[in-house]
């Protein structure tokens, strides 16, 4: 494919639409947080949106390498993409092993995190669009700032559930492992979040 010389605004759409697909997973899996009555068929969603992902992953990659001058360093784009990426991608992988482990129903604290992930992912994605507006936004600082909050409120109650799991009198360990495996994707999921934010947050120092 011959290069380009050009400054598509398209990778910015690309990103954009990344970060929605990130909203859409957190809220299936906010919805699934509520009841496992339909598991297997909320995993096979969750899949197909993780593919989504993946193929919109595939196309800035693709375009990245086929345009000669990009609006903002290569490095930067494929670092922001892979990370949105990985946040679909953990949040799929917490359903899937729901699924995988057969788990009966959800535990009280599901709900509270998963909440906090879709309002991550939310604030996310509203970072990710003012990009095209330019790096000299203020809102763009307010952003980074909620998303570090978010994570922060996050990881309280990523202590607190891991905590009420721990000390559950005559709990079953495969039960505790299972439940902590899910736990650390979802926390996961909202620091590489925090990972989009600081990597903007490097952008503006940069294109300052």
């Amino acid at each position: 494919m011959p290069l380009k010389l050009s400054r598509d605004v398209g990778f910015y759409r690309l990103l954009e639409s990344q970060a929605r697909v990130a909203i859409r997973a957190a809220q299936e899996f906010h919805t699934l947080s509520h009841s496992f009555a339909h598991l297997a068929e909320q995993a096979d969603v969750m899949e197909e949106i993780e593919h989504e992902g993946d193929l919109l992953t595939h196309e800035l990659q693709d375009k990245v390498a086929a345009t000669f001058i990009t609006p903002i360093d290569k490095e930067d784009l494929r670092e922001l993409s892979q990370l949105l990426d990985d946040v679909v991608d953990l949040i799929e992988a917490a359903a899937a092993r729901a699924n995988l482990y057969k788990l009966a129903e959800p535990r009280e604290d599901l709900a509270g995190l998963t909440e906090l992930l879709v309002k991550t992912t939310e604030v996310t994605a509203e970072a990710v669009t003012e990009l095209q507006q330019g790096f000299h936004r203020e809102s763009i600082r307010e952003k980074l700032k909620e998303i570090h909050t978010l994570e922060n409120a996050s990881d309280q109650a990523f202590r607190s559930a891991l905590s009420t799991l721990f000390e559950e009198p005559g709990v079953d360990p495969l039960y505790v492992i299972k439940w902590k495996e899910l736990y650390d994707r979802i926390e996961t999921a909202v620091d590489k979040c925090e990972d989009v934010a600081k990597t903007i947050g490097t952008m503006l120092v940069k294109y300052a």
